[in-house]
C-alpha cells in the first residue's frame, strides 16, 4: 500500500494516507516533521513565491521556502487570484463516452404533473410564516400517532417549517429567492401533488405568494387566525391531513425510466481524501445516472468558484456558460457586500482534514460532478427544464444547499463527507459516503458507503462508484433505507434569503 497519494503528474505535493513521523523515510522522501493523516508533504523543494500544486492546479504560493519532506498546511500558502469568469471557453471538454449503468429503471411514484417521480410518498405541509410552527408541530405529532397508522402506503408527514415569512423585505429584488424556494417546495415530487398549507393571517409572505390562484381553496389552506382557539386549529389541521393522507395512500410504486429520477450531489465536512475517493466515486455514479437518462444536480458556488473555467469547458452551449458566469458574478458580489470573499469558506474541520484553502477544497468538490456535459445552470431553488447533469447554484452551507436542491426537485441526495456529519433531510432520503476507512470505522452505523478503500488501493473509483449507483437505485426504489432516513436524522430547513430582514 502506498503511503502517499499524488493526484496529477505535475503535482509537487502528495497527501499522507496515514500519519507520518518526523525522521521516517517514506517512498524515498525524508519526512521533516510529523505529518497528520490527509495532510500534504512536499515532494520537492519549493522556493518562496513558487506555486504549490495539487490536482495539477496552483493551490497557492509559498509564503516561505519549503523543503522536500516538509508538512504543508494552511498557514504556508498565499491564496491565488480567482479565475476570471469573462470569456470562458465552453464546449471544449464534452465527454459522451460515459459508463453504462447496470439498470435504467427504478421503482418510483409517478406524479400527476408528469414531472420527476417521487422516491417517497409523503404528506408535505407548507407554511407561510414561522409563527405557525409551534401549533403545526403539535398537530403533526398527533397526526403521526393517530392518522398515519391508518395509511400504510404513506411514508411520513413532513412540515415545511422555516424562518421566512414576516419581518422581511418582501418586495426586495432578492426576495425572489426564498419565495421561489417555498413555492417549489410546496409542490415537491415526493409530496404527490397534494397541497396542504398553513398560514397565520397577517404575515408578509401571503398564501397568494405561495400558491397559484387555482390552488387557493379551503381544501388546501388553513389560516390560524380564522380559528376559534387552539383546539379548533388542531381539529382543522387533523381533518385536512386525514383527507390528504387518504388520497396519498392510493399511490403505488411502478417501474419508471431513470429520466424520471432527479438526484442531488452535495459534500460537507470534507477532507483532503474527499477529492480522491468519495467525490470521484460519486462522480462516477453521476455519470452512470446521466448515461441512463437521469438528472443529477451539483451545487455550492464557493466550492466550484476556483474551478469554474473547467466547468465552463463542459457547458454544452454559450447560453449555459453565460448563466454559469452570471451566477458566479452574483455570488462574488453577494460575498463582497458582506466584506468577505470565497476564502471564508473552509471550516476548522476542513483544515484539520488537510485542506489548506478554498482552492484545494474546490478542486475536490468538483469531482462529484463526474465528467458529463453540463446541460443547464440554475439560480438558487430554480426548477430545471433539461435532463442530464445540471449545475444548481447554491451557497455551500449544507443546511442551505439541501433545501435549495430540494426546491429544484431532487428526490434523493448523495452526501460525501470526510470528517463526518449526521446531516439529513426530512423530505428526501440522504445517502452518506465517507472518504476514508477511519470514518467508516468510527461511524459504522451512520455511513452508507465507504470510499476509503480507494486510498489504500483495495478498491477502484469505478467499483465504489458502481456500488454507490446500486445503493441509489435501491434507496430510490424503496427497497433500502439510508442510515439518516432509518434514524430520522433531519436538519432544520434553512431557506436561503439574501434579501434584507426588517
Amino acid at each position: 500500500m502506498s503511503l502517499l497519494v499524488k493526484v496529477n503528474q505535475s503535482d509537487n505535493v502528495a497527501i499522507a494516507v496515514q500519519p507520518l513521523s518526523a525522521g521516517s523515510e517514506v517512498e524515498g522522501i525524508h519526512i521533516n516533521q510529523d505529518i497528520p493523516q490527509a495532510h500534504k508533504v512536499a515532494l520537492a523543494d519549493i522556493p518562496k513565491g513558487s506555486p504549490v500544486i495539487r490536482y495539477g492546479v496552483i493551490l497557492g504560493y509559498a509564503m516561505n521556502p519549503i523543503k522536500r519532506g516538509d508538512w504543508i498546511n494552511e498557514f504556508m500558502l498565499e491564496l491565488p487570484t480567482p479565475p476570471s469568469v469573462d470569456n470562458m471557453e465552453f464546449g471544449k471538454n464534452i465527454v459522451t463516452d460515459l459508463p453504462e449503468p447496470p439498470v435504467t429503471t427504478f421503482e418510483g411514484y409517478a406524479n400527476p404533473d408528469g414531472g420527476y417521480a417521487g422516491t417517497r410518498n409523503i404528506l408535505g405541509i407548507s407554511t407561510t410564516v414561522q409563527c405557525v410552527t409551534g401549533v403545526l408541530n403539535v398537530a403533526v405529532k398527533k397526526m403521526k400517532e393517530e392518522l398515519l397508522p391508518k395509511y400504510p402506503n404513506v411514508d411520513d408527514i413532513v412540515p415545511i417549517n422555516h424562518a421566512y415569512g414576516c419581518g422581511v423585505a418582501i418586495n426586495a429584488p432578492e426576495a425572489k429567492v426564498p419565495i421561489r424556494a417555498l413555492r417549489n417546495l410546496a409542490k415537491h415530487p415526493n409530496f404527490g401533488g397534494q397541497l396542504m398549507v398553513v398560514g397565520l393571517g397577517c404575515e408578509k409572505f401571503t398564501v397568494q405568494m405561495l400558491l397559484d390562484e387555482a390552488d387557493i381553496t379551503p381544501e388546501n389552506v388553513i389560516i390560524l387566525q380564522e380559528k376559534k382557539g387552539f383546539d379548533a386549529m388542531i381539529d382543522a389541521l387533523m381533518e385536512m391531513a386525514d383527507k390528504k393522507l387518504a388520497i396519498l395512500n392510493q399511490r403505488k410504486r411502478e417501474t419508471l425510466p431513470l429520466s424520471k429520477l432527479c438526484i442531488g450531489m452535495q459534500c460537507g465536512g470534507s477532507d483532503a481524501f474527499s477529492g480522491v475517493t468519495a467525490n470521484p466515486s460519486a462522480g462516477y455514479a453521476a455519470d452512470m445516472l446521466v448515461k441512463g437518462g437521469a438528472t443529477v444536480m451539483f451545487s455550492e458556488v464557493t466550492e466550484v468558484r476556483d474551478g469554474v473555467h473547467y466547468l465552463a469547458e463542459r457547458c454544452v452551449s454559450a447560453e449555459v456558460r453565460d448563466k454559469l458566469a452570471a451566477e458566479m458574478r452574483w455570488y462574488d458580489h453577494y460575498l463582497a457586500e458582506g466584506n468577505v470573499d470565497r476564502s471564508a469558506n473552509p471550516t476548522p474541520g476542513n483544515k484539520k482534514g488537510g485542506l489548506c484553502n478554498i482552492v484545494e477544497k474546490a478542486m475536490g468538490s468538483i469531482a462529484k460532478s463526474g465528467t458529463s456535459p453540463i446541460v443547464e445552470v440554475l439560480s438558487p431553488a430554480e426548477k430545471p427544464s433539461k435532463h442530464g447533469l445540471i449545475y444548481a447554484a447554491t451557497p455551500a452551507s449544507d443546511i442551505v444547499c439541501g433545501p435549495c436542491q430540494l426546491a429544484s426537485g431532487i428526490t434523493l441526495q448523495v452526501f460525501m463527507t470526510g470528517r463526518g456529519t449526521p446531516y439529513g433531510l426530512a423530505a428526501a432520503p440522504v445517502i452518506k459516503v465517507c472518504s476514508r476507512n477511519e470514518m467508516k470505522a468510527m461511524w459504522q452505523d451512520l455511513i452508507d458507503v465507504n470510499a476509503g478503500p480507494i486510498a489504500t488501493g483495495e478498491a477502484t473509483i469505478q467499483e465504489i462508484g458502481t456500488q454507490l449507483f446500486n445503493k441509489i437505485i435501491a434507496v430510490a426504489s424503496g427497497k433500502d433505507q439510508s442510515f439518516a432516513e432509518k434514524y430520522k436524522l433531519h436538519n432544520d430547513l434553512c431557506i436561503f434569503n439574501p434579501a434584507p430582514i426588517t
